[in-house]
């Protein structure tokens, strides 16, 4: 994987083939970034990101100068690669080893980005619980928008606070906002 844009614009990262992980590709990575940039400056946001993996996503947030990134996922390994590379490339990256779903029922915290990379296997009824619990929590600052990465396969646009989808092969973003209830 490598970071787009921003203070290490072109750094190649290789995480360890042990990771049980599917990174977002560089396509829809630099795809999804040229949308977030119509929506917010990068230096003044904070950023969850849930099912991390590798931190892929944060990185790319940490290079385009964001302040607060929290990391949530379940797997030691994958927080312990991305309390590791936090620290060598100086990003303000907290990475929190929990249960997605566990983390978004306990949290008093609030994010203008929620990003979603889960499995692709996950089922359509736990993708909404995932909507669910980020807007039922008011877990988004007013202007904050929920964005799930998923497989192509499956749809979420019936969803409530959906707003819209872009593919990229076979990856889908869909976003959710408070105005689209």
């Amino acid at each position: 994987m490598r970071i787009i844009s921003g203070s290490h614009r072109g750094k190649q990262l290789i995480a360890p083939r042990t990771l049980p992980v599917r990174p977002t590709t560089d396509f829809a990575k630099e795809s999804l970034f040229n949308i977030l940039n119509n929506y917010y400056y990068m230096d003044s946001i904070k950023v969850l990101d849930l099912f991390a993996g590798t931190g892929n996503i944060s990185y790319e947030f940490g290079s385009r100068g964001c302040p607060d990134i929290t990391c949530i996922d379940s797997h030691i390994g994958c927080i312990q690669y991305i309390q590791k590379t936090a620290l060598a490339l100086s990003y303000p990256i907290e990475a929190i080893k929990s249960d997605v779903f566990t983390y978004l029922e306990r949290t008093l915290s609030k994010w203008d980005v929620i990003f979603a990379d889960p499995p692709y296997e996950m089922s359509l009824e736990e993708l909404t619980r995932l909507v669910s619990l980020v807007f039922d929590r008011a877990l988004l600052s007013p202007d904050g928008i929920l964005i799930i990465e998923h497989s192509a396969k499956v749809s979420m646009g019936e969803q409530p606070y959906f707003d819209q989808e872009r593919r990229y092969g076979g990856t889908t973003f869909s976003f959710f906002e408070h105005s689209k209830s």
